[in-house]
């Protein structure tokens, strides 16, 4: 598990630092509002993709179970029939977004004095959407047949190039166009593209059965048994995503009345949060895709061993990563931001929440395990009252009498209670049902082409 989750979670880490580079690159080559004007947007984009986040992950369950049964026809269908809905989802949401974003964008309150870049880098990236979920689909197909390697050099591509795109289209290296804030967007859609191709090209040449072939062209169906299983499974999944995305803006528009300096530290803290919640992300995986392949070779027996070895990962490596950045968090922040006053906050914020994602990380073990044998509503269902019925809220109420400090103490609150429920669930109804009535709920039958 953990020669596995190695190369996931430094892909995690680099995707932290494709956008930890951007957001360097924005606030120190253009400055603080820059930065305020790529954060207000990322949870409107987040919230359109949120959909797609979950099939994604539906399709991980049933390549994993499919690379366990070594079903290789199966496999084949469940990559062609995602394939097909995240182009056409990239397409649909793409276009939807490039209209209604500047309605969202007032509607969460983004500072006007930062308006018109934040529209200009969200169009931007929406319209690299197809290209995204095309990227997004193929890394989680290779991640769910236990191979974390290949989509990991892609990444190194994609974060490389980033590195090198972004400030040459900020500061117009080579008599390129200084494109301004959306130089971000227009450096992601690239690297993302570029980053695909090597993807593609790596797989084929190992003759990997998820090579993009006519074997998979002639999948590029909507199956409608796959595609009934992919939305039992990812449904949920990006329901809860939306809800995510839903309490994201719900936040931001709380953080913006405290105006673009709030907005700025709140992006700030949000990329270093990201390398610790990330890699507890990434154990959540590991076990969900474990546990996937257990089932379908049907090693049942696995399956407690596989929670163990994950939430002993996350609190390992949790502790050292929180560890870390409390240590060296004032050098940290200052890569982002030169105001004194932004870094204070940012500061202060970190300190609130940052303890708290080793809950995170355990909820998300328990969680990814329960899902890889399908269950899904439950799960879902005790995140959402987390979130909803815990994390906003207490922000809300926090925010008027503590200000932003209020806003993140609701993280830590929201936090220990999804693990509190997830345990409960757990323990008293996942772990006691029968290995017989598993195996026949979730058995996996041969694809008829």
């Amino acid at each position: 598990m953990l020669v596995f989750l190695v190369p996931l979670m430094i892909s995690n880490v680099l995707q932290s630092a494709s956008a930890t580079l951007n957001s360097i690159y924005l606030g120190r080559l253009i400055g603080v509002h820059a930065l305020a004007a790529a954060s207000s947007f990322f949870p409107v984009v987040f919230f359109m993709i949120a959909f797609f986040i979950g099939i994604a992950s539906g399709s991980s369950v049933l390549i994993g179970q499919a690379h366990g049964a070594r079903d290789e026809e199966r496999l084949k269908a469940v990559a062609g029939t995602t394939l097909t809905l995240a182009i056409g989802s990239g397409i649909v949401i793409g276009g939807a977004g490039w209209f209604f974003l500047p309605a969202l964008l007032h509607l969460i309150g983004t500072p006007l004095d930062v308006f018109d870049d934040s529209l200009a880098y969200a169009r931007v990236m929406f319209l690299g959407l197809p290209v995204l979920f095309v990227y997004l689909a193929y890394t989680t197909f290779v991640r769910g047949t236990g191979d974390s390697r290949t989509p990991l050099l892609a990444l190194i591509v994609s974060t490389v190039l980033i590195l090198v795109f972004t400030p040459a289209l900020i500061l117009g290296w080579i008599g390129l166009p200084r494109l301004g804030v959306p130089s971000a967007a227009y450096a992601n859609i690239l690297a993302n593209f570029i980053a695909l191709l090597y993807l593609l090209f790596a797989l084929g040449a190992e003759k990997n059965p998820l090579a993009l072939d006519m074997s998979i062209v002639r999948h590029m169906k909507l199956e409608m048994r796959l595609l009934g299983a992919l939305v039992r499974i990812g449904i949920p999944t990006g329901l809860q995503m939306v809800m995510v995305s839903l309490a994201e803006i719900a936040v931001i528009s709380l953080v913006n009345r405290f105006g673009s300096s709030a907005t700025a530290a709140y992006g700030a803290v949000n990329q270093i949060v990201s390398y610790v919640q990330f890699p507890a992300i990434s154990i959540g995986i590991a076990a969900s895709i474990f546990g996937a392949q257990s089932i379908g070779a049907r090693r049942f027996d696995r399956l407690r061993k596989i929670a163990r070895a994950g939430v002993s990962l996350n609190w390992v490596i949790g502790a050292i990563l929180i560890g870390i950045v409390y240590a060296f968090n004032d050098s940290i922040l200052k890569l982002f931001i030169t105001d004194a006053g932004v870094i204070a906050t940012a500061h202060d914020l970190l300190a609130i929440t940052l303890w708290s994602y080793v809950l995170f990380g355990t909820s998300s073990v328990l969680s990814g395990l329960m899902r890889s044998s399908g269950t899904v509503l439950w799960p879902t269902l005790l995140s959402i009252i987390s979130i909803w019925g815990v994390e906003v809220p207490v922000a809300y109420a926090l925010a008027p009498r503590l200000g932003l400090r209020g806003v993140w103490i609701a993280y830590p609150v929201a936090f220990a209670c999804s693990l509190a429920l997830q345990t409960t669930y757990y323990y008293a109804f996942w772990r006691r049902q029968k290995l017989t009535v598993l195996l026949e709920s979730h058995k996996i039958e041969p694809v008829t082409t």
